[in-house]
């Protein structure tokens, strides 16, 4: 990952950050890394734990590769669920779980900044059969 795509996803999971505690979650942890990759998010509600997969573009690549949440495909689904339950196993909880993604569209300013932010949150992206 080059340092230009790091910066990008670490402003989109910011933005996103935000946009969960807007609507009143807690944000737990960000980052959580185990041997089959990173849940961005871990979020809680009075209900939910939400494990939250956040996915940053450019308006114009939006056009060009799809949505960001296409990038979600069925070998990363995987490695998501096995992170969460990994976490699960390690910090127990007895909330539902669900497995959100966050589709952060973006423009930049010259100095590297976003500008024109739209968020689309599809909650309940997929399930533990991946689907």
């Amino acid at each position: 990952m080059n340092k230009t795509t790091k910066k990008t996803g670490d402003l989109g999971e910011e933005i996103a950050c935000r946009y969960l505690q807007d609507k009143g979650y807690t944000i737990t942890v960000r980052n959580y890394r185990t041997d089959h990759g990173e849940l961005d998010i871990i979020a809680e509600n009075a209900e939910y734990i939400i494990f939250v997969e956040v996915k940053t573009r450019n308006f114009t690549n939006s056009q060009r590769y799809g949505r960001p949440a296409d990038a979600v495909n069925r070998k990363k689904r995987e490695h998501l669920l096995y992170s969460v339950w990994t976490y699960l196993h390690a910090y127990p909880s007895a909330k539902k779980q669900r497995m959100d993604i966050i589709e952060v569209y973006k423009k930049e300013n010259a100095d590297g900044s976003f500008k024109d932010v739209k968020i689309n949150h599809i909650e309940n992206a997929f399930g533990a059969n991946g689907s």
